[in-house]
């Protein structure tokens, strides 16, 4: 008895000359559940290969590679595209002995290298044009999402739009956010390999949703939900200023980061609003010499205060601390065993340690500091105004800058 014919063998066995490489192409689409447009001419010059011998002109790999470049545009996988394309050439291969009749070994063997040659250089043409489509797309959706970043972060663009340009991001303009900025502390670490470690953590761990990941002005920046911060805690015991610094440490254990999170706001522009804040936070972190990993705005509001009025504080550290530059040494030293001093809680062997000096040195300095200024440190009544005038200092970054004698912009 002989063997049952399924659909496809009836197919072929009525289709006329013509329909038969059609055939084959249905069948090859289906099995690989690709579009049948992406096949193109490869069957053509496929058959023409296994019955003269022909090997496909740079026009018609041309094709192919554009072919590829279109599976990449519609979303088809590169592993999907080639399968379509062997799919096709051995469902191809098979059906020559009904069309061409009975060959000889040699003449099978010529054929079989003459399909096989074919399959290769088309193929890797396919390839070819996938992948340089996929970098071309990468590169425009990062353009994309850069230029999309800096109108929110900027907060001057039509929020309409923005809720429009978001979608695709996966962002709910409508909850509320934070921003964290975390900045390398070289200027030779690769921000953008950063970038993509952090985009597969987070991804990984709380989904695609309401998160982005970029970078800007050689910073990287996070934007997440208000609601994640309560996730991460519950899973790393950290905030997720917190949870961002150990992740791109644990990736590069030899870079260091500092990372900066603003206050979660509603709408567009409460993200416009958490980024000033992440970066005046960083700034400030800088002035002051915080060497903290994570800085919160949060915990620099006094010094946000302090820097309102630039006027007063100006005054302040002039009428207090301009007596300091009358040391041999400069006003540095002295200003700097008063930030260690009072960072400390006040404790003089605290602050030796934590400079590298004897109490002995640290108690000169201080007295000094008193005959100088006529301001006691060690006096709780008259410290406070002398603590307020060292933050003040390192906000205006005296005295290796001069005071502004014009109020900052």
């Amino acid at each position: 008895m002989g063997s049952r014919l399924g659909p496809d063998d009836v197919a072929r066995r009525e289709a006329g000359p013509d329909d038969w490489l059609s055939v084959v192409a249905r069948s090859a689409a289906a099995d690989a559940k690709a579009p049948i447009e992406l096949l193109g001419e490869y069957l053509v010059f496929l058959a023409d290969a296994a019955l003269s011998g022909r090997r496909p002109q740079k026009r018609e790999l041309a094709a192919v590679r554009r072919l590829g470049g279109l599976a990449a545009e519609q979303g088809v996988d590169a592993n999907q595209t080639v399968d379509l394309y062997l799919s096709a050439a051995w469902r191809l291969w098979e059906d020559i002995p009904m069309v061409v009749q009975s060959r000889d070994r040699d003449e099978v063997r010529a054929a079989a290298q003459a399909v096989l040659r074919v399959i290769n250089d088309a193929v890797g043409a396919l390839v070819e044009g996938h992948q340089a489509a996929r970098r071309q797309m990468i590169r425009q959706e990062e353009s994309a999402r850069r230029e999309f970043l800096d109108d929110l972060l900027r907060g001057d663009a039509d929020v309409s739009r923005l809720v429009q340009r978001a979608e695709p991001f996966g962002l709910d303009l409508g909850r509320s956010h934070q921003v964290l900025l975390a900045a390398p502390a070289k200027t030779s670490v690769n921000v953008e390999r950063a970038a993509l470690v952090m985009e597969r953590v987070i991804v990984d761990r709380f989904g695609d949703r309401d998160v982005l990941v970029a970078t800007k002005e050689g910073m990287l920046v996070v934007l997440v939900p208000a609601e994640l911060g309560d996730v991460v805690v519950g899973v790393d015991s950290s905030d997720p200023a917190g949870f961002t610094h150990a992740r791109l440490t644990a990736h590069a254990k030899s870079e260091q980061w500092q990372v900066a999170a603003g206050r979660p706001y509603p709408g567009a522009y409460g993200i416009a609003r958490s980024y000033e804040e992440a970066r005046e936070a960083l700034l400030l972190g800088r002035r002051l010499h915080l060497d903290e990993h994570v800085v919160q705005a949060r915990d620099l509001l006094v010094y946000r205060v302090l820097g309102r009025d630039q006027a007063a504080l100006v005054d302040l550290v002039h009428a207090l601390l301009d007596p300091l530059t009358q040391s041999r040494g400069g006003a540095e030293p002295l200003l700097q065993t008063l930030e260690t001093y009072f960072a400390t809680g006040a404790v003089a062997t605290e602050t030796a340690r934590r400079l590298h000096m004897s109490v002995r040195t640290v108690t000169y300095r201080l007295a000094k500091v008193k005959n100088l200024t006529g301001h006691d440190p060690a006096d709780p009544a008259q410290r406070l105004a002398l603590h307020m005038a060292v933050l003040g200092a390192r906000l205006l970054d005296w005295p290796a800058a001069d005071l502004p004698r014009e109020p900052l912009p």
